[in-house]
């Protein structure tokens, strides 16, 4: 694949690496996602089992509950996050979490909000590229 630069909105800072997954349902931190081992443990979701740690994770919208921030930035805390997280649609439970893991421990997991029109080329990429050090944030692929 040639590389391409997409644009995104920054919606927590931070820049990252790494092969996408793309969750073929949104998905919940709380009771959904082990921080510890970085893996999908919602007995409902399609992609049980996966593991998402230094991934590119791909969700059109986020799940739930308010207290997933609290798990993701355990997650990004201790080094079993996505790398980075690309979404359709706002979702401030998923950037809260982002955002507290960067304030209190100094760790970042930057969040991207894509456009519709790119979503299907960032799903097919080996690797994405997140560089979202401005309000506007930079999608390689390749």
């Amino acid at each position: 694949m040639t590389s391409i630069t997409l644009n995104g909105a920054t919606l927590a800072p931070g820049t990252a690496t790494g092969s996408p997954f793309l969750l073929s349902e949104p998905l919940s931190f709380w009771g959904g996602f082990d921080s510890t081992a970085g893996t999908i443990i919602d007995r409902r979701h399609p992609q049980l089992g996966s593991y998402l740690t230094g991934r590119i994770m791909l969700m059109s919208a986020g799940r739930g509950s308010c207290s997933g921030s609290s798990v993701l930035a355990e997650a990004i805390r201790r080094g079993s996050a996505p790398a980075g997280i690309i979404l359709l649609a706002r979702d401030a439970i998923v950037t809260v979490g982002a955002l507290v893991a960067a304030e209190l421990y100094q760790r970042h997991c930057p969040v991207v909000l894509a456009g519709a029109a790119d979503w299907s080329q960032l799903g097919k990429a080996d690797r994405v590229t997140i560089d979202a050090r401005s309000e506007t944030a930079e999608l390689r692929l390749g």
